[in-house]
């Protein structure tokens, strides 16, 4: 008992030094969150409502929501038929390369964007490995929309996979051994037995791979062109607007990006709260 005492003694710091370090993080909260967001807003309307609603109702600007729209609808189905099915390998299989899979799956992590870009360029560019046979076929894959599919695809690869590798690790294969026990097929016991144990962290994972999708900026620049009205992003307009000192243009569309910042955050924290009171339930 005197044990517990003491140590809870030394977690317990003074009130000014807890006092201190609340502030020091509110402080930093606002400098670098809060302030800037207000700044984005604040510069989009700085010329007033109708300038506002007159550069996000622009040819380019409606391009650009369009084409991220039409990426991101693409990508993120992807994402979850291919991050569902690693995730079942590596958490419900052991096979020889699995340690080799799972780095796959983290390589987008650890590559630049930039430099994956790069990459797709050099396969599918006009004098890459395969550009030359896509284009005698009449497919355009660099400075064209199925590049920046492709380059958006790679760099939000691990989100659903990564969300469900733990989660279903840690949920084992009890469950649906006991439904093959019971006769249940492939698809049934995916249906009834895993996709419901795993319904929250998917949902987490499509949110955080449609966040990513929608502001990919690094690779999506290197593989679009930038042909304006044709393979600009939300991001890359920004750009576009920015260094054309269309200031208005560029912080309208970054306004956006801003509001699904903010919708994604309040999304990701009814989810986790979600999540967490199904595990304590469980419990």
């Amino acid at each position: 008992m005197a044990i517990q005492t003491s140590n809870r003694r030394s977690l317990t710091e003074s009130r000014w030094i807890r006092a201190t370090l609340v502030g020091l993080a509110l402080l930093i909260l606002f400098v670098f969150l809060l302030l800037p967001l207000f700044e984005v807003f604040g510069a989009a309307l700085a010329k007033g409502v109708d300038a506002y609603i007159k550069a996000l109702n622009s040819p380019d600007t409606r391009s650009s929501i369009r084409l991220t729209l039409v990426v991101a609808a693409i990508v993120v189905p992807l994402n979850v038929v291919v991050g569902v099915t690693a995730a079942w390998c590596v958490a419900k299989f052991d096979f020889p390369g699995k340690s080799v899979l799972v780095s796959l799956i983290d390589l987008p992590f650890s590559v630049s964007p930039v430099v994956s870009g790069l990459i797709y360029v050099l396969v599918f560019g006009r004098h890459g490995w395969l550009g030359p046979w896509f284009l005698d076929h009449g497919i355009h894959v660099i400075f064209a929309v199925p590049g920046i599919v492709l380059a958006t695809f790679f760099v939000t690869f691990p989100f659903v996979a990564r969300e469900l590798i733990p989660l279903m690790e840690a949920q084992g294969t009890e469950e649906e051994e006991a439904a093959v026990v019971l006769g249940a097929g492939g698809w049934s016991i995916f249906r009834r037995v895993t996709l419901p144990n795993i319904k929250w962290g998917l949902l987490y994972g499509v949110l955080l791979c449609n966040a990513r999708a929608m502001g990919e900026f690094g690779a999506v620049s290197v593989v679009s062109g930038h042909i304006r009205g044709l393979t600009t992003t939300m991001p890359l307009q920004v750009e576009i607007y920015y260094n054309e000192y269309n200031f208005v243009g560029a912080f309208a569309v970054a306004s956006l990006l801003a509001f699904l910042a903010l919708v994604t955050l309040i999304a990701k924290t009814v989810l986790e709260r979600r999540y967490g009171d199904e595990l304590r339930s469980e419990r």
